[in-house]
């Protein structure tokens, strides 16, 4: 499987499902944020690795395009989540002994590197 972008997808939706999609997305940002306020930043900070509007998006997904590519999507966020949680980590144990842009260069590869490899092992030559 390779990644696909279908611009037409866009014109599917309707207005108000952007409007569902953003108050999740707002919704999982503040539920992060209590997190925070109640267990510390460290909490709240896996939280944010959560895709904010992935519950709405597969939703929409599903009712648009059907539940095997509302899994897909699912399958996906997962994978992202890993991805983000490991940038998490490199910020945070990071952040007050390198300079600042070196440390979003290295988190943002450490990302790239656990995302793709993942990507390449879930859908790479001859997985299904």
């Amino acid at each position: 499987m390779t990644p696909e972008l279908h611009l037409a997808g866009l014109k599917k939706a309707k207005p108000w499902e952007y409007v569902v999609r953003f108050f999740f997305g707002g919704l999982v940002t503040a539920l992060a944020g209590l997190a925070a306020k109640v267990w510390g930043p460290v909490v709240g900070g896996l939280f944010l690795a959560f895709p904010a509007i992935l519950p709405a998006s597969l939703t929409l997904i599903s009712q648009h395009d059907g539940r095997q590519r509302a899994v897909d999507d699912a399958r996906g966020g997962r994978l992202g989540s890993v991805g983000l949680v490991a940038f998490g980590l490199v910020v945070w144990t990071t952040a007050t002994a390198w300079p600042p842009l070196f440390v979003l260069t290295v988190a943002t590869l450490v990302w790239l590197l656990i995302d793709g490899g993942l990507w390449a092992i879930r859908y790479g030559r001859g997985s299904s």
